[in-house]
């Protein structure tokens, strides 16, 4: 077991007895540079908060037991493009909500007489 503690948060990292167990070290030291990039001074509540958002960091960072991408410009360059994808998901449901809200019709100050 490998672990760094950064402030007050602790990560953990299980590597075989073979393994170099100071890569291992770097590699939470580059997802803690990764973390703090994008939400800036990374703390619990971002974890929490952000949870499926670091998960992904940790994807693109590590695939299969193996580190995959070493460049942390290009993890906050994917991570933005799943933002990117995600609000313009967001803003095509509010704006098909707000089409059929249109669509109601109000009541008029006449519309009891009618009734």
């Amino acid at each position: 077991i490998v672990y760094k503690r950064y402030a007050s948060l602790f990560f953990i990292i299980c590597v075989e007895s073979g393994d170099n167990e100071i890569l291992a070290m770097e590699l939470i030291h580059q997802y803690v540079e990764v973390l703090d990039s994008y939400f800036g001074n990374v703390c619990e509540l971002d974890l929490i908060f952000n949870f499926d958002k670091a998960h992904y960091m940790l994807d693109e960072l590590v695939l299969g037991g193996s580190v995959q991408e070493t460049s942390k410009r290009e993890i906050i360059r994917c991570i933005k493009q799943q933002d990117d994808i995600e609000q313009k998901i967001k803003d095509e449901r509010g704006e098909n909500k707000k089409g059929k809200k249109k669509k109601k019709k109000k009541k008029g100050k006449d519309d009891h007489l009618y009734m």
